[in-house]
């Protein structure tokens, strides 16, 4: 399977594979043979020394999908202290901080004001206090219950953090997936409580796709690889093609970031790649769009039309030249 991710601006999108090993671009046309059936690829050439290619695609065949590592909390405080701090049991399933929150607000304002809250169909989120905390209170619906009939997504004062109950009325829907968890093991604050605490903290998030109630990824005494992050980040990613929906917010953490996306942008422009690869500050949100470069995709497109109808002549003038006699181009 092949996936592509490219970062989305207002002036271009740049493909990326997911490969290790960089895509060439060529200075020449490649050979019938070299070429990809699929994509039709661009070369620009620059003063540097690095070359942007540009890429046209099926919007069919991609999704829109918002990164979102979650707010500050109490273990990156104490962390950045002393590290060992990590080692500690008092920091398990760390929930946000007074300043965790206040990011958090922060990025609902931004997600309201850019429309962005309007689109999104369908918010992912890591299985963790902090991350749910940061999606409930950034993509949820309005603080405050009463008089509402709907399941809220927080109840109120989850994880003492003095808030009101946080609505599900006229908000996506909430999918847990242990998939995107931060790196498992040795660090307690990457422990997950049991699945049945958490139903009673978000009573609107569907757990459902979780199958074991308790932690029995992490283990005290060994830490995951930097490389099986990267692995089941990909894994994540191949994940997301069985979904209907085209525009996605997932909620997770700074390594599985990091090393899902060092993945990428091989490339592209070092800019590019940096715009893609570095590490994600607290509450920061980044939005790229995923490409089914592999044809496994099988949704068709809500946009396109097939022309022709109701059905008529309509020969090419280019077409047409490449018929006349003389030129050359005649079959």
């Amino acid at each position: 399977m092949l996936i592509g991710i490219a970062i989305t601006s207002s002036c271009e999108s740049i493909l990326l594979n997911s490969s290790f090993v960089p895509t060439p671009i060529y200075s020449h046309p490649p050979r019938a043979s070299q070429r990809s059936p699929q994509l039709l690829r661009f070369s620009i050439r620059s003063d540097m020394d690095t070359a942007a290619g540009q890429s046209l695609y099926p919007l069919h065949r991609s999704k829109t999908i918002h990164l979102v590592r979650h707010a500050q909390g109490f273990h990156n405080v104490e962390g950045d202290k002393n590290y060992e701090a990590y080692l500690s049991y008092d920091l398990l399933d760390a929930s946000l901080t007074p300043l965790g929150w206040k990011q958090v607000d922060n990025l609902r304002e931004h997600v309201k004001r850019s429309g962005l809250s309007k689109r999104l169909e369908l918010v992912i989120v890591s299985p963790l206090l902090r991350t749910i905390q940061t999606a409930v209170g950034v993509f949820g619906g309005e603080a405050g219950s009463d008089g509402i009939n709907a399941l809220p997504l927080m109840n109120e004062n989850v994880g003492d953090s003095g808030r009101l109950a946080i609505s599900s009325l006229n908000s996506p829907p909430f999918l847990a997936v242990e998939l995107c968890r931060e790196h498992l093991g040795v660090h307690p604050c990457d422990k997950r409580r049991n699945i049945n605490e958490y139903r009673n903290m978000f009573p609107a998030i569907d757990f459902s796709l979780i199958e074991s109630d308790e932690d029995i990824l992490w283990k005290p005494d060994i830490r995951e690889k930097n490389e099986e992050v990267a692995a089941r980040g990909l894994k994540f990613l191949e994940w997301l093609w069985t979904r209907k929906e085209k525009e996605i917010a997932v909620v997770t953490h700074s390594g599985f970031l990091f090393h899902t996306l060092s993945a990428f942008g091989n490339d592209c422009h070092p800019t590019v790649k940096s715009e893609i690869c570095t590490h994600f500050a607290n509450c920061e949100l980044r939005s790229v769009v995923i490409i089914d470069r592999g044809k496994i995709a099988s949704d068709e497109s809500t946009t396109d039309f097939p022309g022709k109808i109701p059905h008529g002549l309509d020969l090419p003038s280019d077409v047409a030249d490449e018929k006349l006699p003389g030129n050359g181009l005649e079959k």
